[in-house]
């Protein structure tokens, strides 16, 4: 299992509490610090579309000054995510089976 992130996020945080809480094993992979290859996000988008994942309602994106920005599609996002990494929704976890966007505890629990 493999949870992706930023180390500062809350909502990071709060995910890597609950999976220590609850004696889940997984890595932590950083993608501020640890970059995010194209072949990662594409894998995640064969589970959640790209609107889920990508984060329109934070201050990235808020900032972004991209033209691209108002006429977006799915290879525009990807674009945009990988250049700029804070526009994924944190945090994206990820097992065999499934890839899980955002923190909810309710969402978590079924990994148990």
């Amino acid at each position: 299992m493999i949870l992706y992130g930023i180390k500062n996020c809350d909502s990071v945080k709060k995910a890597r509490r609950w999976l220590e809480a609850h004696s889940i094993d997984y890595m932590f992979h950083d993608f501020r610090q640890q970059g995010l290859e194209e072949s990662t996000v594409k894998e995640w988008l064969q589970s959640v579309d790209w609107e889920t994942l990508l984060n329109k309602r934070g201050t990235t994106w808020r900032k972004l000054d991209d033209p691209r920005k108002d006429n977006l599609d799915e290879k525009t996002a990807i674009e945009l995510m990988l250049e700029n990494p804070t526009l994924i929704k944190r945090p994206v976890l990820v097992n065999d089976s499934t890839t899980i966007v955002g923190f909810k505890e309710d969402v978590y629990q079924q990994l148990v």
